[in-house]
């Protein structure tokens, strides 16, 4: 494994690879606040934020060692963490939400805590008015503080269109007309 050039997780990860446990454990420490933040921005939900912070763990244990070093760790971990958002998204879509509303009307589960509502207030006037692609892109941009680059690398396009889309997304959320309005 290659590591990544001033990776500041490079001396835990590499004893993480090879399997030493309080090496893993200290990652997972450094890092469970970012995995749990950009959970929250991604779903918008604390409860949800949790369980897929949870998962994200777990599914570090198994996939810890095929981290390649391509990027700094932080960045794949985001990487781990939008994708098992965007599943939370897809399962939500695939049953719309009815066992999760039932679950909640029988007593079984919680339904969403006020701090959910008053906290991610401002989530949901101006991002969350944009288009999925430049929601995703603020949120790891703005929200993750991750580089273009780092940015392009997780959702699959280029540099220049991240730049683009915090271009676009300032002007959307400015509520200046664009080029094509």
């Amino acid at each position: 494994m290659k590591m990544h050039p001033a990776d500041p997780d490079a001396d835990l990860l590499a004893g993480a690879v090879v399997g030493e446990r309080e090496a893993f454990r200290l990652l997972v420490e450094r890092h469970y606040d970012r995995i749990h933040g950009l959970a929250w921005q991604l779903t918008g939900s604390r409860a949800d934020a949790e369980d897929v912070a949870q998962d994200v763990c777990c599914t570090l244990v198994e996939r810890i060692g095929s981290f390649r070093g391509e990027a700094k760790f932080s960045t794949w971990l985001c990487g781990i963490v939008f994708n098992a958002c965007r599943d939370v998204h897809r399962r939500r879509r695939s049953f719309g939400g009815v066992a999760q509303r039932l679950a909640v009307l029988a007593g079984l589960a919680r339904g969403p805590d006020g701090r959910d509502l008053h906290d991610a207030l401002w989530v949901k006037s101006a991002i969350a008015r944009l288009p999925p692609a430049y929601r995703d892109t603020a949120i790891l941009v703005a929200g993750q503080q991750l580089t273009h680059a780092e940015a392009g690398a997780i959702l699959g396009v280029a540099e220049a269109t991240v730049s683009w889309r915090m271009h676009e997304v300032r002007r959307m959320v400015a509520g200046k007309p664009g080029a094509d309005d």
